[in-house]
């Protein structure tokens, strides 16, 4: 494993991608732990920590401009309290493929205001019972979730908040479209929509493209 350093992360590529947001490539170094970030100078839209080996996601100083975490292929089954002091700006977040298990562990995720697109595919939690209504009531604001367009329909539930549990039937879902299997590139797709990018497929180099499908979804699968 590999310590986070001032001078891993004065060494880590950096780069313009193809959403134009200004990255610094962190994958794959097997990194345990989140820590001296400050050494970034808070310059990066965007910091890719995937495949390494964190278990917590937290030790995060201030960083205002950053938007897009990439945290698939950790290991992370705890998310540290307050990180909407440290993440103002937070939009994207994408954990996939790590070991969160249980729907009160997604809590401190509810007070990251700025937080439209969150992916938790291949996480333990993706299998509880009404988990995608148990996100979108404790996320209200989410937009993209596991790469799907959230829209809520007009509810008893949304006016009246009620429980996840009492409202299956309440969402209708539009795919969000899939270029390649590769997690990047699905959550670059995602990003061009969220963000009203033209030409996804262009800018990404990408030559296939699945048009979207739009279909009702019944809560029953949540």
């Amino acid at each position: 494993m590999v310590k986070l350093s001032a001078e891993l992360i004065e060494q880590a590529a950096q780069y313009t991608n193809p959403v134009r947001d200004r990255e610094l490539d962190l994958r794959g170094y097997k990194i345990p732990v989140l820590e001296n970030l400050g050494a970034t100078l808070d310059q990066f839209d965007t910091i890719d920590f995937s495949d390494n080996e964190v278990r917590k996601l937290d030790g995060f100083p201030l960083l205002k401009r950053l938007k897009t975490l990439l945290m698939n292929n950790n290991r992370i089954c705890r998310i540290g309290e307050n990180l909407e002091h440290a993440l103002q700006g937070l939009t994207e977040l994408v954990l996939t493929n790590n070991n969160i298990q249980e729907l009160g562990d997604l809590d401190p995720l509810a007070t990251v205001k700025t937080l439209s697109l969150l992916s938790l595919l291949r996480n333990p939690v993706t299998n509880k019972k009404h988990y995608r209504l148990y996100v979108i009531n404790k996320i209200p604001q989410i937009r993209v979730l596991d790469f799907q367009k959230v829209k809520l329909k007009v509810s008893a539930w949304s006016r009246h908040k009620r429980s996840p549990q009492c409202c299956s039937g309440l969402l209708s879902v539009d795919n969000v479209s899939v270029y390649l299997s590769q997690e990047k590139i699905l959550y670059m797709g995602a990003l061009h929509w969220l963000r009203g990018l033209r030409s996804p497929c262009v800018s990404c180099g990408l030559n296939k493209v699945c048009p979207f499908q739009i279909h009702s979804w019944s809560g029953s699968a949540a």
